[in-house]
This record gives structure tokens, sequence and C-alpha cells, in this order.
């Protein structure tokens, strides 16, 4: 298995690095065929569209080169840090047999995916490879005893919506406040997609309460 792994990333990096202007340009025209099919608003819908290419982690690298190339044809830019490192075999195997015309769907999900390219067995691995890399780091209570109080209350309820709660350190206090931007526009997103209305009674997120607990165990420089 890691002979085939190392055979794989060396096959990708073989390949040049997609420019930024390429990268760009494959999401738009991945918009205009949503545009031009009637399953686009259902694509369109599948991912918030707050993620660009230029914000990918190594965006140079072949793994982020594959992320612009075939996971934008069926939905928005996906963000690595979006799940776990554990949860990315399945998805992306799931994924793949998707852009094969299978899936959960049978024939609807063929028409879907005409016209759209899946990767090989070796650009599989390698796409595996970038996402697990990049992965959410897990949040470990055990390092962050004060998770519990209730000045945390607001970044235990917003960040665990979507994703595992993710561990502070991962980023510095400044770093953390833009994240945390995209992250409200991301559920405003969400929200505005499935026709969300406010409940009486239900807790309000505080960005500040999320953005001072993060500053106060980010990673320092």
């Amino acid at each position: 298995m890691i002979r085939a792994l190392a055979l794989a990333l060396a096959l990708a990096a073989a390949a040049p690095a997609l420019a930024q202007s390429e990268a760009e340009r494959a999401v738009s025209d991945a918009r205009q065929r949503w545009a031009e099919s009637p399953h686009g608003p259902m694509l369109e819908r599948i991912l918030p569209p707050t993620f660009a290419a230029s914000e990918l982690p190594d965006r140079n690298s072949a793994g982020a080169r594959l992320v612009v190339q075939y996971c934008v044809q069926c939905h928005n830019l996906p963000n690595p840090a979006m799940h776990q490192a554990a949860k990315w075999p399945a998805i992306v195997k799931r994924m793949v047999a998707r852009m094969q015309g299978k899936g959960n769907m049978g024939e609807l999900m063929a028409e879907m995916m005409a016209g759209v390219r899946a990767p090989s067995d070796a650009e599989s691995a390698v796409l595996l490879a970038y996402l697990e890399r990049h992965a959410q780091a897990p949040f470990d209570p055990r390092k962050y005893p004060d998770i519990e109080a209730p000045q945390a209350q607001s970044f235990r309820l917003a960040c665990s919506q979507c994703h595992v709660l993710p561990d502070p350190k991962r980023y510095t206090a400044s770093q953390w406040r833009a994240v945390v931007a995209r992250m409200e526009k991301n559920m405003a997103w969400m929200n505005r997609v499935v026709g969300s209305r406010p409940v009486r009674g239900e807790p309000q997120l505080r960005i500040d309460e999320i953005n001072a607990y993060l500053a106060k165990h980010a990673r320092r420089g």
C-alpha cells in the first residue's frame, strides 16, 4: 500500500501544477455548466461558495490541482478542513463512484454525471492523501478543560454543527478571525438554502465569544 501510494504521488507530481488563473477558470467553467444544466441548482447548493482556490493549502501541489480539477465539476470548491482525516476515505470513495455515474440515484445519477470525468486510481490516491494531510485537526477536550465553561458555549455550538470541533492551535488568532468570518458566511448561506427560520429561545451565537475563545488557545506566532 505504501509503495502504491508513493508511485501515485510520483505520477501526480510529474503533472504541472495548476496555475491560479487556471484554477479560478475551472471553478468558473463549472458554474457555467451548472447554469446550463437542469440539475445545476441542486449541485450548486451542495457546498457554500465561500472557499476559493487561492485558499487551498499547499495550493501548487498535485493534490490541490486534483481537488480543483475534479471536485468543482459537481459542487463548489471543498475545504480539506471540512472533515477530519478519518472521514475523508469514505467520502472520496463515494464521490469517485458518483463521478463514474454510479450512486444513490440510479439512472438520474448517470444522467447528472454525463460529461464529468472521474479520477484514476492513482489520482484518487493522491487526492485522498492531500485531503487527509490538510484535514481538520479534531479538538481534544483533555487539552482544553475550559471547554465546558459558559464562555466556550458559542464555540461548541457553532463549530460542531457542520464538522468535528477544531483544535484551536491549528491557526493563529488573526488567522482564526478570517476563518470564523468565512464560517459565519457559510452558516448564513446554509440557512438561506434550507430556508431555516429563527427558533424562539434558541441559543444565539456570539462571534466575539468564539474569537475570544480561539484567541486564548490559538497557536502563537
